[in-house]
Protein backbone atom coordinates (compact mmCIF):
# COMPACT_ATOMS: atom_id res chain seq x y z
CA UNK A 1 0.00 0.00 0.00
CA UNK A 2 1.51 3.39 -0.95
CA UNK A 3 0.65 6.39 1.02
CA UNK A 4 -1.76 9.24 0.22
CA UNK A 5 1.53 11.37 0.95
CA UNK A 6 3.96 9.39 -1.38
CA UNK A 7 1.41 8.91 -3.92
CA UNK A 8 0.48 12.99 -3.99
CA UNK A 9 4.08 13.68 -2.78
CA UNK A 10 5.45 12.09 -6.62
CA UNK A 11 2.65 13.91 -8.54
CA UNK A 12 3.06 17.36 -7.11
CA UNK A 13 7.09 16.88 -7.63
CA UNK A 14 6.64 15.98 -11.45
CA UNK A 15 4.52 19.05 -11.77
CA UNK A 16 6.82 21.27 -10.28
CA UNK A 17 9.84 20.01 -11.86
CA UNK A 18 8.00 20.58 -15.27
CA UNK A 19 7.71 24.52 -14.61
CA UNK A 20 11.56 24.69 -13.30
CA UNK A 21 13.93 21.51 -12.94
CA UNK A 22 14.86 20.56 -9.46
CA UNK A 23 12.02 22.54 -7.91
CA UNK A 24 11.09 21.09 -5.15
CA UNK A 25 7.37 21.54 -3.03
CA UNK A 26 6.65 20.95 0.53
CA UNK A 27 3.81 18.57 1.20
CA UNK A 28 2.03 19.16 4.57
CA UNK A 29 -1.67 17.98 6.21
CA UNK A 30 -3.46 21.05 6.60
CA UNK A 31 -6.36 22.42 8.75
CA UNK A 32 -7.89 24.26 5.27
CA UNK A 33 -8.32 21.48 2.52
CA UNK A 34 -7.00 17.88 3.33
CA UNK A 35 -3.02 18.49 1.83
CA UNK A 36 -1.52 21.93 1.51
CA UNK A 37 1.62 21.98 -1.14
CA UNK A 38 3.86 25.43 -0.22
CA UNK A 39 6.90 26.06 -2.36
CA UNK A 40 5.38 27.91 -5.19
CA UNK A 41 6.13 31.75 -4.12
CA UNK A 42 9.93 30.44 -3.62
CA UNK A 43 9.97 28.86 -7.50
CA UNK A 44 8.36 32.59 -8.60
CA UNK A 45 10.98 34.35 -6.55
CA UNK A 46 13.22 32.22 -8.24
CA UNK A 47 11.37 32.62 -11.38
CA UNK A 48 10.72 36.24 -11.16
CA UNK A 49 6.60 35.42 -11.97
CA UNK A 50 3.76 36.13 -10.25
CA UNK A 51 2.91 33.49 -7.89
CA UNK A 52 -0.85 33.01 -8.55
CA UNK A 53 0.54 32.19 -11.87
CA UNK A 54 3.35 29.94 -11.25
CA UNK A 55 1.00 28.53 -9.47
CA UNK A 56 -1.80 28.01 -12.18
CA UNK A 57 1.22 26.82 -14.43
CA UNK A 58 2.16 23.74 -11.52
CA UNK A 59 -1.43 22.99 -11.83
CA UNK A 60 -1.74 22.74 -15.91
CA UNK A 61 1.03 20.07 -15.32
CA UNK A 62 -0.19 18.45 -11.97
CA UNK A 63 -1.80 14.86 -13.05
CA UNK A 64 -4.08 13.89 -9.78
CA UNK A 65 -6.50 12.27 -12.05
CA UNK A 66 -8.67 11.04 -9.83
CA UNK A 67 -6.76 11.38 -6.70
CA UNK A 68 -7.67 14.90 -5.50
CA UNK A 69 -9.19 18.06 -6.35
CA UNK A 70 -6.71 21.02 -6.61
CA UNK A 71 -7.16 25.06 -6.23
CA UNK A 72 -5.29 28.18 -5.69
CA UNK A 73 -5.21 29.58 -2.40
CA UNK A 74 -3.96 32.85 -0.72
CA UNK A 75 -0.92 33.95 -2.24
CA UNK A 76 0.01 31.05 -4.43
CA UNK A 77 -0.40 27.63 -2.04
CA UNK A 78 -1.87 24.72 -3.38
CA UNK A 79 -4.90 23.38 -1.49
CA UNK A 80 -5.56 19.52 -2.36
CA UNK A 81 -8.72 18.01 -1.50
CA UNK A 82 -8.84 13.72 -1.93
CA UNK A 83 -11.70 12.44 -4.00
CA UNK A 84 -14.58 10.69 -2.41
CA UNK A 85 -13.19 7.22 -3.90
CA UNK A 86 -9.79 7.27 -3.85
CA UNK A 87 -10.33 8.31 0.15
CA UNK A 88 -12.78 5.04 0.33
CA UNK A 89 -10.12 2.74 -1.47
CA UNK A 90 -7.02 3.84 0.86
CA UNK A 91 -9.19 3.36 4.07
CA UNK A 92 -10.27 -0.31 2.45
CA UNK A 93 -6.00 -1.26 1.75
CA UNK A 94 -5.65 0.17 5.04
CA UNK A 95 -8.17 -2.01 6.86
CA UNK A 96 -6.68 -4.89 4.74
CA UNK A 97 -3.06 -4.42 5.73
CA UNK A 98 -1.98 -5.73 8.93
CA UNK A 99 0.58 -2.83 8.96
CA UNK A 100 -1.58 -0.07 8.34
CA UNK A 101 -0.28 1.31 5.25
CA UNK A 102 3.66 1.43 6.94
CA UNK A 103 5.90 0.23 4.67
CA UNK A 104 9.09 -1.55 5.24
CA UNK A 105 12.26 0.66 4.56
CA UNK A 106 15.16 -0.60 2.69
CA UNK A 107 17.36 -2.35 5.33
CA UNK A 108 19.24 -1.00 7.38
CA UNK A 109 21.53 -1.88 10.31
CA UNK A 110 21.17 0.91 12.95
CA UNK A 111 22.79 1.09 16.08
CA UNK A 112 21.39 2.79 19.59
CA UNK A 113 23.21 3.53 22.39
CA UNK A 114 21.42 4.50 25.27
CA UNK A 115 20.12 4.09 29.15
CA UNK A 116 23.98 3.48 30.28
CA UNK A 117 23.49 3.13 34.09
CA UNK A 118 26.49 2.88 36.27
CA UNK A 119 27.55 -0.50 38.03
CA UNK A 120 26.81 -0.56 41.44
CA UNK A 121 24.98 2.34 41.27
CA UNK A 122 21.09 2.22 41.12
CA UNK A 123 19.06 3.56 37.99
CA UNK A 124 17.63 7.13 39.10
CA UNK A 125 15.60 9.80 37.45
CA UNK A 126 18.64 11.19 35.05
CA UNK A 127 18.47 7.45 33.74
CA UNK A 128 15.31 8.17 32.18
CA UNK A 129 14.82 10.12 29.16
CA UNK A 130 17.31 8.27 27.58
CA UNK A 131 15.95 4.73 28.54
CA UNK A 132 12.70 5.69 27.36
CA UNK A 133 13.55 7.53 24.22
CA UNK A 134 15.85 5.40 22.98
CA UNK A 135 13.65 2.01 23.51
CA UNK A 136 10.89 4.34 21.02
CA UNK A 137 13.35 4.85 19.05
CA UNK A 138 14.35 1.41 18.99
CA UNK A 139 11.24 0.10 18.50
CA UNK A 140 10.24 2.35 15.32
CA UNK A 141 13.84 1.39 13.72
CA UNK A 142 12.70 -2.19 14.17
CA UNK A 143 8.84 -1.86 13.11
CA UNK A 144 9.93 -0.20 9.50
CA UNK A 145 12.00 -3.17 8.66
CA UNK A 146 15.48 -1.90 9.88
CA UNK A 147 17.71 -3.97 12.34
CA UNK A 148 18.71 -2.94 15.48
CA UNK A 149 21.24 -3.05 17.74
CA UNK A 150 20.88 -1.86 21.09
CA UNK A 151 23.82 -0.69 23.13
CA UNK A 152 23.91 -0.64 26.61
CA UNK A 153 27.26 1.65 27.14
CA UNK A 154 27.63 1.04 31.04
CA UNK A 155 30.21 2.33 33.60
CA UNK A 156 31.73 -0.89 34.84
CA UNK A 157 35.38 0.17 35.02
CA UNK A 158 37.54 2.90 36.26
CA UNK A 159 39.12 3.60 39.99
CA UNK A 160 35.97 3.29 41.71
CA UNK A 161 36.04 -0.36 41.85
CA UNK A 162 38.92 -0.36 43.63
CA UNK A 163 36.58 0.24 46.36
CA UNK A 164 34.02 -1.80 45.72
CA UNK A 165 35.95 -4.74 45.06
CA UNK A 166 37.67 -4.42 48.68
CA UNK A 167 34.49 -3.85 50.07
CA UNK A 168 33.00 -6.79 48.38
CA UNK A 169 35.67 -8.76 50.36
CA UNK A 170 35.26 -7.26 53.57
CA UNK A 171 31.38 -8.62 53.57
CA UNK A 172 32.57 -11.50 52.08
CA UNK A 173 30.95 -12.75 48.79
CA UNK A 174 27.62 -14.18 50.09
CA UNK A 175 26.91 -11.27 51.74
CA UNK A 176 27.90 -8.66 49.46
CA UNK A 177 25.36 -11.14 46.40
CA UNK A 178 22.54 -10.66 48.64
CA UNK A 179 22.82 -6.80 49.21
CA UNK A 180 23.62 -6.44 45.75
CA UNK A 181 20.73 -8.71 44.34
CA UNK A 182 17.82 -7.28 46.23
CA UNK A 183 18.81 -3.76 44.36
CA UNK A 184 20.75 -2.02 47.12
CA UNK A 185 23.31 -1.17 45.11
CA UNK A 186 23.47 2.64 46.20
CA UNK A 187 23.73 1.56 49.96
CA UNK A 188 26.48 -0.52 49.36
CA UNK A 189 28.95 2.33 46.65
CA UNK A 190 28.17 4.21 50.11
CA UNK A 191 29.42 2.01 52.46
CA UNK A 192 32.59 1.35 50.39
CA UNK A 193 33.04 5.14 49.50
CA UNK A 194 32.55 5.70 53.28
CA UNK A 195 35.44 3.40 54.55
CA UNK A 196 37.36 4.79 51.64
CA UNK A 197 37.10 8.39 52.54
CA UNK A 198 37.57 7.61 56.11
CA UNK A 199 39.85 4.65 56.36
CA UNK A 200 43.52 4.93 55.28
CA UNK A 201 44.72 1.10 54.92
CA UNK A 202 41.47 0.39 53.30
CA UNK A 203 41.96 3.04 50.29
CA UNK A 204 45.08 1.60 50.19
CA UNK A 205 44.06 -1.53 49.38
CA UNK A 206 41.41 -0.16 46.81
CA UNK A 207 44.21 1.33 44.98
CA UNK A 208 46.36 -1.45 44.70
CA UNK A 209 43.12 -3.39 43.84
CA UNK A 210 42.67 -0.86 40.85
CA UNK A 211 46.01 -1.76 39.48
CA UNK A 212 45.64 -5.51 39.84
CA UNK A 213 41.93 -5.16 38.08
CA UNK A 214 43.72 -2.66 35.21
CA UNK A 215 46.84 -5.31 35.52
CA UNK A 216 44.32 -8.42 34.52
CA UNK A 217 44.88 -10.16 37.87
CA UNK A 218 42.31 -13.26 37.48
CA UNK A 219 41.05 -12.81 41.32
CA UNK A 220 40.49 -9.27 40.84
CA UNK A 221 38.30 -9.62 37.80
CA UNK A 222 36.68 -13.25 39.02
CA UNK A 223 35.72 -10.21 42.02
CA UNK A 224 34.85 -7.29 39.91
CA UNK A 225 32.37 -10.12 37.33
CA UNK A 226 30.49 -10.59 40.51
CA UNK A 227 29.81 -6.88 40.88
CA UNK A 228 29.36 -6.33 37.43
CA UNK A 229 26.70 -9.56 37.16
CA UNK A 230 25.03 -9.24 39.67
CA UNK A 231 24.35 -5.01 38.62
CA UNK A 232 22.84 -6.20 34.99
CA UNK A 233 20.70 -8.64 36.88
CA UNK A 234 18.97 -5.32 38.87
CA UNK A 235 19.07 -3.33 35.33
CA UNK A 236 17.45 -6.30 34.02
CA UNK A 237 14.85 -5.72 36.69
CA UNK A 238 14.06 -2.42 36.31
CA UNK A 239 14.15 -2.66 32.47
CA UNK A 240 11.03 -5.41 33.01
CA UNK A 241 9.55 -3.06 35.22
CA UNK A 242 9.24 -0.24 32.42
CA UNK A 243 8.76 -2.59 29.60
CA UNK A 244 12.01 -1.71 27.89
CA UNK A 245 13.08 -3.82 25.72
CA UNK A 246 17.04 -3.73 26.45
CA UNK A 247 18.65 -7.56 27.26
CA UNK A 248 21.50 -8.64 29.39
CA UNK A 249 22.69 -9.44 25.91
CA UNK A 250 22.79 -5.36 25.17
CA UNK A 251 25.20 -4.59 27.85
CA UNK A 252 28.72 -3.31 26.06
CA UNK A 253 30.29 -1.88 28.98
CA UNK A 254 33.58 0.69 28.97
CA UNK A 255 35.52 -2.78 30.36
CA UNK A 256 34.83 -4.51 26.63
CA UNK A 257 36.85 -1.66 24.73
CA UNK A 258 39.76 -1.78 27.21
CA UNK A 259 42.22 -4.11 24.53
CA UNK A 260 41.44 -1.68 21.76
CA UNK A 261 42.65 1.59 23.49
CA UNK A 262 46.14 1.17 22.69
CA UNK A 263 45.53 0.73 19.22
CA UNK A 264 43.64 4.11 19.12
CA UNK A 265 46.46 5.88 20.93
CA UNK A 266 48.95 4.44 18.33
CA UNK A 267 46.85 5.02 14.97
CA UNK A 268 45.94 8.82 16.11
CA UNK A 269 49.91 8.87 16.32
CA UNK A 270 50.61 7.72 13.38
CA UNK A 271 48.33 9.56 11.18
CA UNK A 272 49.91 13.28 12.92
CA UNK A 273 46.74 13.59 14.76
CA UNK A 274 48.04 13.19 19.25
CA UNK A 275 49.87 15.64 20.52
CA UNK A 276 51.52 16.57 23.65
CA UNK A 277 49.39 19.23 26.24
CA UNK A 278 50.51 19.66 29.40
CA UNK A 279 51.61 16.23 29.50
CA UNK A 280 48.17 14.55 27.91
CA UNK A 281 47.82 13.32 24.55
CA UNK A 282 45.22 15.18 22.20
CA UNK A 283 43.75 16.15 19.43
CA UNK A 284 42.62 19.38 18.91
CA UNK A 285 39.78 18.84 15.85
CA UNK A 286 39.13 22.26 14.17
CA UNK A 287 36.13 24.44 15.45
CA UNK A 288 36.49 23.63 19.03
CA UNK A 289 37.48 26.65 20.99
CA UNK A 290 37.08 27.84 24.62
CA UNK A 291 35.84 31.14 25.63
CA UNK A 292 39.07 33.09 25.28
CA UNK A 293 39.04 31.63 21.49
CA UNK A 294 41.66 29.08 22.07
CA UNK A 295 41.69 25.52 20.35
CA UNK A 296 40.06 22.51 22.60
CA UNK A 297 41.40 19.40 23.23
CA UNK A 298 39.67 16.50 22.68
CA UNK A 299 42.17 14.30 25.73
CA UNK A 300 42.79 10.81 24.88
CA UNK A 301 45.25 9.81 27.40
CA UNK A 302 45.52 11.78 30.53
CA UNK A 303 48.84 12.92 32.24
CA UNK A 304 48.49 10.38 34.67
CA UNK A 305 49.13 7.53 31.61
CA UNK A 306 45.17 6.90 32.05
CA UNK A 307 42.83 6.72 29.12
CA UNK A 308 40.12 9.55 29.15
CA UNK A 309 35.87 9.04 28.36
CA UNK A 310 37.24 9.53 25.21
CA UNK A 311 39.65 7.13 24.25
CA UNK A 312 36.71 4.54 25.14
CA UNK A 313 34.36 6.59 23.37
CA UNK A 314 36.15 6.85 19.89
CA UNK A 315 37.59 2.95 20.46
CA UNK A 316 33.56 1.92 20.61
CA UNK A 317 32.73 4.14 17.23
CA UNK A 318 35.68 2.46 15.67
CA UNK A 319 34.54 -0.78 16.73
CA UNK A 320 30.97 -0.31 15.68
CA UNK A 321 31.45 0.95 12.18
CA UNK A 322 34.46 -1.90 11.37
CA UNK A 323 33.38 -5.07 12.88
CA UNK A 324 29.47 -4.76 13.00
CA UNK A 325 29.58 -2.67 9.68
CA UNK A 326 26.43 -0.43 11.21
CA UNK A 327 25.10 2.00 8.66
CA UNK A 328 23.40 4.40 11.33
CA UNK A 329 24.50 5.09 15.16
CA UNK A 330 22.37 7.33 17.23
CA UNK A 331 23.92 8.57 20.37
CA UNK A 332 21.04 8.59 23.07
CA UNK A 333 22.81 10.94 25.75
CA UNK A 334 21.69 14.44 27.54
CA UNK A 335 22.25 17.83 25.99
CA UNK A 336 25.39 18.40 28.26
CA UNK A 337 27.40 16.03 26.67
CA UNK A 338 26.90 17.90 23.12
CA UNK A 339 30.06 19.32 22.45
CA UNK A 340 32.16 15.94 23.72
CA UNK A 341 30.48 14.26 21.26
CA UNK A 342 30.64 16.29 18.75
CA UNK A 343 34.41 16.58 19.30
CA UNK A 344 34.56 12.28 19.37
CA UNK A 345 32.96 12.49 15.41
CA UNK A 346 35.29 15.19 14.22
CA UNK A 347 38.20 13.30 15.64
CA UNK A 348 36.78 9.97 13.98
CA UNK A 349 36.17 11.33 10.82
CA UNK A 350 39.82 13.25 10.62
CA UNK A 351 41.30 9.73 11.77
CA UNK A 352 39.20 7.87 9.04
CA UNK A 353 37.18 6.27 11.30
CA UNK A 354 33.53 7.66 10.42
CA UNK A 355 33.28 7.23 6.76
CA UNK A 356 30.57 9.19 4.99
CA UNK A 357 28.62 6.32 4.49
CA UNK A 358 27.66 6.47 8.16
CA UNK A 359 25.09 8.13 9.48
CA UNK A 360 26.23 9.67 13.12
CA UNK A 361 23.79 11.20 15.53
CA UNK A 362 23.98 12.85 18.88
CA UNK A 363 20.16 12.47 19.82
CA UNK A 364 20.22 15.29 22.62
CA UNK A 365 17.48 15.67 25.34
CA UNK A 366 16.66 17.81 28.41
CA UNK A 367 16.62 17.22 32.01
CA UNK A 368 13.65 15.68 34.14
CA UNK A 369 11.92 19.00 36.52
CA UNK A 370 10.22 18.70 39.68
CA UNK A 371 7.14 20.69 40.00
CA UNK A 372 9.01 23.84 41.45
CA UNK A 373 10.81 23.68 37.98
CA UNK A 374 14.05 22.51 39.54
CA UNK A 375 16.32 19.34 38.79
CA UNK A 376 14.04 16.47 40.11
CA UNK A 377 15.48 15.26 43.09
CA UNK A 378 13.99 13.75 46.79
CA UNK A 379 13.76 16.20 50.15
CA UNK A 380 16.84 15.04 50.83
CA UNK A 381 18.48 16.47 48.07
CA UNK A 382 19.70 13.25 45.97
CA UNK A 383 18.73 11.93 42.66
CA UNK A 384 15.19 10.09 42.54
CA UNK A 385 15.25 6.71 41.86
CA UNK A 386 13.79 4.95 39.16
CA UNK A 387 11.81 2.17 40.67
CA UNK A 388 10.55 4.45 43.18
CA UNK A 389 9.24 6.78 40.63
CA UNK A 390 7.53 3.99 39.32
CA UNK A 391 6.27 2.60 42.57
CA UNK A 392 4.59 6.36 43.21
CA UNK A 393 2.96 5.79 39.92
CA UNK A 394 1.38 2.78 39.99
CA UNK A 395 0.12 3.59 43.41
CA UNK A 396 -1.67 6.49 41.97
CA UNK A 397 -3.31 4.25 39.00
CA UNK A 398 -4.72 2.37 41.07
CA UNK A 399 -6.35 5.10 43.07
CA UNK A 400 -7.41 6.08 40.04
CA UNK A 401 -9.32 2.91 38.84
CA UNK A 402 -10.64 2.92 41.82
CA UNK A 403 -11.85 6.51 42.00
CA UNK A 404 -13.40 5.31 38.77
CA UNK A 405 -14.75 2.50 39.90
CA UNK A 406 -13.14 0.05 37.63
CA UNK A 407 -14.69 -3.24 38.87
CA UNK A 408 -11.65 -5.72 38.55
CA UNK A 409 -10.33 -8.18 40.33
CA UNK A 410 -6.88 -7.82 42.46
CA UNK A 411 -4.79 -9.31 40.09
CA UNK A 412 -6.19 -7.39 37.01
CA UNK A 413 -6.37 -4.15 38.80
CA UNK A 414 -2.51 -4.37 39.73
CA UNK A 415 -1.74 -5.63 35.90
CA UNK A 416 -3.35 -2.34 34.07
CA UNK A 417 -2.36 -0.31 37.29
CA UNK A 418 1.16 -1.05 36.17
CA UNK A 419 0.52 -0.29 32.39
CA UNK A 420 -1.12 2.76 33.30
CA UNK A 421 1.60 3.84 35.71
CA UNK A 422 4.30 3.03 32.39
CA UNK A 423 2.24 4.92 30.38
CA UNK A 424 1.86 7.49 32.63
CA UNK A 425 5.93 7.94 32.72
CA UNK A 426 6.53 7.54 29.02
CA UNK A 427 4.32 9.63 27.71
CA UNK A 428 5.10 12.43 29.39
CA UNK A 429 8.88 12.12 28.33
CA UNK A 430 8.37 11.34 24.74
CA UNK A 431 5.19 13.75 23.93
CA UNK A 432 7.90 16.75 24.82
CA UNK A 433 9.95 17.65 22.15
CA UNK A 434 12.97 15.59 23.28
CA UNK A 435 15.71 18.72 23.88
CA UNK A 436 13.38 20.85 26.39
CA UNK A 437 13.39 20.04 29.81
CA UNK A 438 10.11 18.98 31.49
CA UNK A 439 7.79 18.56 34.38
CA UNK A 440 7.57 15.47 36.53
CA UNK A 441 4.49 15.75 37.80
CA UNK A 442 2.58 12.68 38.28
CA UNK A 443 -0.96 14.29 39.75
CA UNK A 444 -1.52 15.50 35.56
CA UNK A 445 0.58 12.38 33.87
CA UNK A 446 -1.90 9.58 35.59
CA UNK A 447 -4.91 12.24 34.63
CA UNK A 448 -7.05 9.94 32.15
CA UNK A 449 -7.97 13.56 31.01
CA UNK A 450 -5.78 15.97 28.90
CA UNK A 451 -3.10 15.14 26.53
CA UNK A 452 -1.88 11.69 28.85
CA UNK A 453 -0.84 8.54 28.44
CA UNK A 454 -3.68 7.16 30.33
CA UNK A 455 -6.38 8.99 28.12
CA UNK A 456 -4.64 7.67 24.68
CA UNK A 457 -5.37 4.24 26.74
CA UNK A 458 -8.72 5.26 27.96
CA UNK A 459 -9.48 6.07 24.10
CA UNK A 460 -8.70 2.54 22.50
CA UNK A 461 -10.17 0.72 25.37
CA UNK A 462 -13.33 2.77 24.35
CA UNK A 463 -13.11 1.87 21.24
CA UNK A 464 -12.91 -1.81 21.82
CA UNK A 465 -15.76 -1.74 23.79
CA UNK A 466 -17.84 -0.19 21.19
CA UNK A 467 -16.84 -3.19 19.02
CA UNK A 468 -17.17 -5.92 21.66
CA UNK A 469 -20.89 -4.57 21.94
CA UNK A 470 -21.04 -4.68 18.06
CA UNK A 471 -20.53 -8.39 18.24
CA UNK A 472 -19.84 -10.19 15.30
CA UNK A 473 -22.99 -8.83 13.29
CA UNK A 474 -20.44 -7.05 10.87
CA UNK A 475 -17.50 -7.05 8.64
CA UNK A 476 -14.85 -4.88 7.68
CA UNK A 477 -14.91 -5.90 4.48
CA UNK A 478 -18.16 -4.67 3.56
CA UNK A 479 -18.06 -0.96 5.01
CA UNK A 480 -18.83 1.44 1.82
CA UNK A 481 -16.44 3.82 2.98
CA UNK A 482 -18.65 6.67 2.03
CA UNK A 483 -17.80 9.54 4.60
CA UNK A 484 -20.37 11.70 3.89
CA UNK A 485 -20.31 13.26 7.46
CA UNK A 486 -17.43 15.79 7.99
CA UNK A 487 -16.47 13.74 11.66
CA UNK A 488 -16.24 10.84 9.70
CA UNK A 489 -13.97 12.18 6.85
CA UNK A 490 -11.93 14.06 9.49
CA UNK A 491 -11.32 10.72 10.65
CA UNK A 492 -10.68 8.90 8.15
CA UNK A 493 -8.01 11.65 6.92
CA UNK A 494 -6.23 11.14 10.48
CA UNK A 495 -6.15 7.70 10.28
CA UNK A 496 -4.08 7.94 6.87
CA UNK A 497 -1.46 10.20 8.19
CA UNK A 498 0.21 6.75 9.87
CA UNK A 499 2.59 6.37 7.84
CA UNK A 500 4.11 10.15 7.64
CA UNK A 501 4.10 10.15 11.22
CA UNK A 502 6.11 7.24 11.71
CA UNK A 503 8.57 8.28 8.80
CA UNK A 504 8.70 11.87 10.49
CA UNK A 505 9.51 10.59 14.08
CA UNK A 506 12.16 8.33 12.55
CA UNK A 507 13.61 10.72 10.00
CA UNK A 508 14.12 13.58 13.04
CA UNK A 509 14.61 11.37 15.73
CA UNK A 510 11.79 12.98 17.65
CA UNK A 511 9.30 10.47 19.10
CA UNK A 512 7.14 13.57 20.02
CA UNK A 513 5.81 13.69 16.32
CA UNK A 514 4.03 10.26 17.01
CA UNK A 515 2.79 11.53 19.87
CA UNK A 516 0.92 14.75 18.70
CA UNK A 517 -0.57 12.25 15.99
CA UNK A 518 -2.01 9.88 17.90
CA UNK A 519 -3.33 12.43 20.33
CA UNK A 520 -4.52 14.11 17.53
CA UNK A 521 -6.09 11.00 16.12
CA UNK A 522 -7.75 10.33 19.76
CA UNK A 523 -9.48 13.98 19.42
CA UNK A 524 -11.04 13.17 15.96
CA UNK A 525 -12.24 10.15 17.46
CA UNK A 526 -13.91 12.00 19.83
CA UNK A 527 -14.92 13.94 17.55
CA UNK A 528 -16.35 11.63 15.51
CA UNK A 529 -18.29 9.81 18.19
CA UNK A 530 -20.13 12.34 19.52
CA UNK A 531 -21.00 13.60 15.80
CA UNK A 532 -21.83 9.84 14.71
CA UNK A 533 -24.09 7.24 16.30
CA UNK A 534 -22.34 4.07 15.65
CA UNK A 535 -24.29 0.81 16.78
CA UNK A 536 -27.45 2.98 16.04
CA UNK A 537 -26.31 3.31 12.91
CA UNK A 538 -28.54 2.05 10.01
CA UNK A 539 -27.34 -0.89 7.63
CA UNK A 540 -24.27 0.30 5.81
CA UNK A 541 -23.40 3.24 7.78
CA UNK A 542 -22.97 0.74 10.89
CA UNK A 543 -20.30 -1.04 9.08
CA UNK A 544 -18.87 1.40 8.06
CA UNK A 545 -18.98 3.38 11.62
CA UNK A 546 -17.49 0.52 13.08
CA UNK A 547 -14.99 0.24 10.69
CA UNK A 548 -13.79 3.42 11.49
CA UNK A 549 -13.59 2.68 15.45
CA UNK A 550 -11.46 -0.68 14.33
CA UNK A 551 -9.04 0.59 12.11
CA UNK A 552 -8.95 4.11 15.45
CA UNK A 553 -8.34 1.37 17.87
CA UNK A 554 -5.26 -0.19 15.48
CA UNK A 555 -3.43 2.69 14.69
CA UNK A 556 -3.71 3.64 18.17
CA UNK A 557 -2.41 0.65 19.40
CA UNK A 558 0.07 0.40 16.70
CA UNK A 559 1.17 3.87 17.61
CA UNK A 560 1.49 2.97 21.36
CA UNK A 561 3.64 0.09 20.66
CA UNK A 562 6.25 1.88 18.72
CA UNK A 563 6.41 4.27 21.97
CA UNK A 564 6.47 1.24 24.34
CA UNK A 565 3.12 1.58 25.58
CA UNK A 566 0.68 -1.11 26.14
CA UNK A 567 -2.86 -0.46 24.57
CA UNK A 568 -5.18 -2.64 27.53
CA UNK A 569 -8.65 -3.79 26.08
CA UNK A 570 -10.72 -2.50 29.10
CA UNK A 571 -10.44 0.39 31.28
Amino acid sequence: MISTYARLAERLSAAFSAVSEGADPVLRISEHGDYQANGVMALAKSLGRSPREVAAEVISHLDLADLASVEVAGPGFLNLTLTPGFLGAQLRAMALDERLGVALDSARRVLIDYSAPNVAKEMHVGHLRSTVIGDALARMHRYVGHEVIARNHVGDWGTPFGMLIEHLIDLGEESAVTSLSIGDLDSFYKAARHKFDTDEVFADRARSRVVALQGGDAETRRLWRILVDESVVYFSQVYDLLDVSLTPGDVAGESSYNHLLAGVVDDLTATGLLVESDGALCVFPEGFTNRDGEALPLIVKKSDEGFGYAATDLAALRQRVDELEVDEMLYVVGAPQAQHLEMVFAVARLAGWLPERVHCEHVAFGSVLGTDRKMLRTRAGVSVKLVGLLDEAIERASEALIERHVALDDESRDELSLQIARAAIKWADLSTERQRDYVFDLDRMVSFEGETGPYLQYAHARQRSILRRAGETWSIEAAPFVLAEDAERDLALGLLALPEAVAGALETSHPHRLCTYLFDLAQRFTAFYEACPVLAAPGASRDERLALCELSARTLATGLSLLGIAAPERM
